[in-house]
């Protein structure tokens, strides 16, 4: 593994990090998870599962540490370890048989979908669900889901053109 390749996840996921923490909440008390989004990125840009397994873990670390969710903590870990290693193996799965920019957005669907069902399983499991799970999926998850999507595609853009230009192989 490249340090440069750990440096760039890193400020990836800081970046996610901040812009999860400055978005204010919109829909049903949602906001757009960024650190999730800049997740996916950083998996797609570090190409590396032992990488891979780090951006899962401070992932999690990170939004447990900003969750809002009622003992959400260790829900949030358990999430972003296994969402990570499912997304690397789609980005695998999807390297050469699609264009970057649709894989981005299939990812970004799959991914967060998973990711919010795997983070209320857990929840379910280990603090219990304030509402039922069916109404946090249809509330939450899929409304994250697509706006999710959405900010992953442009993110995804923006980054991809400011590391063609800045950052020579």
């Amino acid at each position: 593994m490249k340090i440069k390749k750990f440096i760039i996840s890193a400020l990836f996921l800081a970046i996610g990090f901040i812009l999860h923490q400055l978005t204010p909440p919109f829909l049903f008390g949602m906001k757009p998870d960024f650190l999730l989004v800049m997740m996916f990125i950083a998996i797609f840009a570090a190409e590396d599962y032992k990488l891979t397994i780090c951006i899962g873990l401070i992932s999690g670390l990170l939004t447990a540490a900003t969750t809002t969710f009622p003992g959400g903590q260790i829900s949030n870990i358990i999430d972003k370890i296994i969402t990570s290693q499912i997304v690397y193996i789609m980005f695998k799965l999807l390297r050469y048989k699609l264009n970057k920019n649709i894989s981005m957005i299939l990812i970004a669907v799959i991914g967060t979908f998973i990711s919010g069902i795997i983070f209320l399983t857990s929840a379910f499991f280990i603090v219990g669900l304030p509402i039922t799970f069916k109404a946090l999926v249809l509330t939450v998850v899929l409304p994250a889901t697509v706006v999710n999507s959405i900010v992953s595609f442009i993110i995804f853009k923006i980054v991809n053109t400011a590391l063609k230009y800045s950052i020579q192989n």
